[in-house]
């Protein structure tokens, strides 16, 4: 299995690639399926499009597992988070004074959502989960009769704080609550269970810890809403009866195709669901396991720099593929740069620097990061 994983991450020598929670390099496979798509294109053109419709059923297939969803009815395909957020937000009917709590440090894109429905209104309740009390002790005390949905990072970009999902989905139900995932800092890297879990929606672009390509993400509508989320797009793709272009009626398909207005995105279902077989093929716990030694061992290397403080949790071990850092003395965002000059692929994010590797990355990878980043502080060039 080892020698497997590593036969499908071929990087270039000259890089350290601990950016995962950005934009992901793809497996070997997803390469392979995305070639072999192509040359079907130039010298086939569409000749087998069934076979592709096949592949797409494969892909809501396999993304139904990942999350252990009910069925492949919820499952739609959009062109990225953002996009999913926005059909869901503006699919609820709301009343003026109804309430939607977020995380304040979350991605821009759980938050400029809500922040729009300001005009209909809706008022955005922004709370600090990183203020050292227990998450989900500030989302109970922040609910009131008003609350109508949380939406919620299940890890968080910047530092990589996990949510206590199941109590949270467990918590919505008591108060009939809508719970709203932005899964995407966690699909492909941590285990995910929606039978557990039961949120109303879970939304996910492919192109980070599922290690896919950009413009195809996971839109999850769980079935009880696949009626009532009001359509704002419209095409030929979203009815019933699909394919009969004659007809002069028409009505919404009755399952989460409904949301999808046009024409897939099949090359971008090719490559999705390459890297999703790899990921089921070897197991979304093992991956998990695996990317926690990584993790674990990264932090042990960081914690021989003197003056490093560490903006993500390390006691007790973190479940995310996310460590966020910042040095005394040094200027981060410089940092991150000069770290990037030397090969070092990494973010600047949350006020600090984030080393997000995932499962296949080695022990070598990782420590030859760490010896670059230590010369780097010797040379006091980002100060």
């Amino acid at each position: 299995m080892i020698e497997q994983i590593k036969d499908q991450f071929p990087q270039a020598d000259d890089i350290c690639y601990l950016n995962h929670a950005a934009v992901s390099p793809w497996p070997k496979c997803a390469a392979e399926a995305l070639n072999t798509f192509a040359q079907e294109n130039v010298r086939r053109g569409a000749q087998h499009y069934p076979a592709w419709l096949q592949e797409e059923i494969s892909l809501r297939e396999n993304l139904r597992r990942l999350i252990n969803a009910e069925s492949t009815r919820e499952i739609a395909l959009a062109k990225n988070t953002s996009e999913a957020l926005s059909m869901i937000a503006y699919g609820l009917q709301w009343q003026s004074g109804d309430e939607i709590i977020i995380n304040q440090h979350e991605f821009p894109s759980n938050r400029i959502v809500w922040e729009s429905l300001a005009t209909q209104g809706v008022k955005l309740i922004n709370l600090d989960l990183n203020n050292g009390k227990p998450p989900m002790e500030i989302l109970r005390s922040a609910m009131t009769g008003k609350t109508r949905l949380i939406s919620i990072s299940s890890v968080q970009y910047a530092n990589g704080l996990c949510i206590d999902l199941p109590a949270l989905g467990q918590l919505c139900r008591k108060h009939k609550v809508l719970l709203c995932v932005d899964a995407i800092q966690s699909l492909g890297a941590i285990p995910f269970d929606q039978e557990q879990i039961q949120a109303d929606f879970i939304v996910a672009d492919g192109h980070k810890w599922l290690m896919a390509a950009e413009g195809l993400a996971l839109m999850y509508v769980k079935s009880c809403h696949l009626q009532t989320l009001k359509l704002h797009e419209f095409g030929w793709h979203m009815v019933a009866g699909r394919g009969n272009y004659d007809a002069l009626t028409w009505e919404p398909a009755a399952d989460a195709t409904r949301f999808e207005c046009g024409s897939p995105n099949m090359l971008g279902t090719h490559v999705l669901n390459a890297s999703l077989k790899l990921i089921l093929s070897i197991g979304i716990a093992e991956i998990h396991r695996m990317l926690k030694a990584r993790i674990a061992f990264l932090i042990e290397q960081l914690q021989t720099i003197n003056g490093l403080h560490f903006n993500s949790q390390v006691q007790p071990l973190p479940e995310s593929g996310i460590v966020n850092f910042t040095i005394e003395g040094y200027d981060s965002a410089r940092l991150q740069q000069k770290l990037m000059q030397e090969g070092v692929i990494c973010a600047y994010r949350g006020g600090g620097i984030r080393f997000s590797p995932h499962f296949y990355t080695s022990e070598q990878t990782l420590e030859t990061a760490v010896a670059i980043l230590k010369r780097l502080l010797k040379d006091g060039l980002a100060r």
